[in-house]
């Protein structure tokens, strides 16, 4: 975002979240080495994979997946990176400006299976970590062990909100990961600060183009919409563009443009159009999802916010805090069902 703050990164997971629960039979499982291509490492959200080494998450709220057998696990990373990590479902535990292996149990765990959670610091702003996941390496004769995951997921598309900016573990506090937990589905956040929906003329990141990328560098690849398909998405976007001159008619062009093209590549999925909590561009959303209903696409629906959010949720007046994610995550929860 970029009113009246500067811009914070946004954390970008790799996780176990409630909803996904770790086979719990070895013996039934199949084997892996905890390389970035094993097949029991589960990833959701969009992962940049063209490096068989190296796995890049691209956007916030992207995340894996993977249990252990053993009592030991640590992280292969390349350069110096800030990340925090979870075993087994305890505290989140900071590591900052890390590198190479990075030993996340300096006390064994008890032999049995085990699930890992680490979340990176994503790229943003005035840091500049080098956020890759090159596998895991366990103890010798240990293996990683499949999960089972949900099989809804959910989309969330925006700013800085959605990215969770203010919010105290950043994406991993904020409403679309908590929405997703609340529903037991999987979940992703396309998002990153300061991204607008219309592309502008003074350097504002359009959403209209670059939701359609691997990431937010125009470097990466095309996504590729058939590595899965969602149940929602839910879009958050427009705070932005007030602050880079967007005109109505501008907002109301590429939001359609947006559906239409969202549509295109989620044949199934229900499109949620959020009010903007600052409560602009109201009419233009609201005529965007309505050229989309004239049209025939009756899954377009307008999520109108009135109310969710007063001004103890919101330290800065623009982005919720912890309290304030869980409200709307509530809301959002109630709604898509």
């Amino acid at each position: 975002m970029q009113i009246g703050t500067k811009p914070r990164v946004a954390t970008l997971a790799v996780a176990l979240v409630a909803a996904i629960s770790t086979v719990v039979n070895p013996a039934a499982a199949a084997t892996g080495d905890g390389s970035p291509t094993d097949a029991n490492i589960k990833y959701f959200g969009r992962w940049d994979t063209r490096s068989a080494s190296a796995y890049v998450p691209g956007w916030t709220g992207a995340y894996a997946v993977v249990g252990f057998t053993g009592t030991t696990v640590k992280l292969r990373q390349r350069n110096s990176v800030d990340l925090y990590a979870s075993v087994d479902g305890g505290a989140w535990t900071s590591y900052r400006a890390v590198s190479g292996t990075v030993n996340l149990t300096p006390n064994r765990l008890p032999a049995g299976t085990h699930t890992l959670r680490v979340a990176y610091r994503q790229d943003a702003g005035s840091y500049k970590g080098d956020e890759v996941f090159q596998g895991v390496v366990l103890d010798s004769g240990a293996h990683t062990v499949a999960v089972s995951v949900p099989s809804r997921i959910i989309e969330f598309v925006g700013d800085s909100i959605t990215a969770g900016y203010k919010a105290s573990k950043e994406a991993l506090t904020a409403y679309g990961w908590l929405t997703g937990e609340k529903l037991g589905a999987a979940h992703t956040q396309i998002a990153r600060p300061s991204v607008c929906l219309v592309p502008t003329s003074d350097g504002c990141i359009g959403m209209r183009d670059r939701y359609f990328k691997t990431g937010l560098d125009t470097s990466t690849p095309d996504w590729d919409f058939s590595r899965y398909q969602v149940s929602d998405v839910v879009i958050n976007l427009g705070t932005n563009d007030k602050g880079h001159n967007v005109s109505g008619a501008q907002f109301q062009s590429a939001y359609v443009t947006l559906l239409q093209r969202i549509r295109a590549k989620y044949p199934n999925a229900t499109i949620h159009a959020m009010e903007t909590f600052k409560k602009w561009y109201v009419a233009e959303t609201k005529a965007a999802v309505a050229a989309r209903n004239n049209a025939g696409d009756a899954k377009v629906r307008y999520v109108a916010t009135e109310g969710w959010l007063t001004t103890a949720d919101t330290p800065d007046g623009t982005h919720p805090n912890d309290a304030g994610h869980q409200k709307i995550a509530a809301r959002l929860a109630a709604l898509l069902g």
